[in-house]
């Protein structure tokens, strides 16, 4: 049974700037395993875009309840290229609240713009 649904987008060069405006928010809004890919090397700010597009869209699918912390939600890619959702904290206590068992998210960028929606599914 799908329990709520969200999609987000997000404008990359708008994000790129707010990142280069504000040089912790990154640290606000991601892990250090979203911010840098497997060779150490930082993330391209379309990716990072469409993590935080793929937050927003978890928010959304639970409801947007108050005190959500972004690093609660961990956006992460399998070996496959499949993008998925791990999430703790506060992410996890307001899913659990609402029955929520299981993510699926899609992710995408082009033209200027990432988007992500995300399933949460009893």
């Amino acid at each position: 049974m799908i329990i709520g649904v969200g999609i987000d987008v997000a404008e990359i060069d708008r994000f790129g700037e707010a990142l280069r405006r504000t040089p912790a928010l990154a640290d606000r809004l991601f892990l250090d395993s979203e911010l840098l890919l497997p060779s150490g090397e930082r993330r391209g700010t379309a990716s990072l875009a469409a993590r935080f597009a793929a937050k927003e869209a978890v928010a959304k699918a639970l409801g947007a309840p108050a005190g959500l912390l972004w690093t609660d939600c961990e956006v992460y890619v399998e070996e496959s290229g499949q993008p998925r959702l791990r999430v703790s904290g506060t992410v996890a206590a307001a899913a659990a609240k609402r029955g929520v068992r299981r993510w699926h998210v899609s992710l995408s960028h082009d033209a200027g713009v990432a988007s992500a929606m995300v399933v949460a599914e009893a």
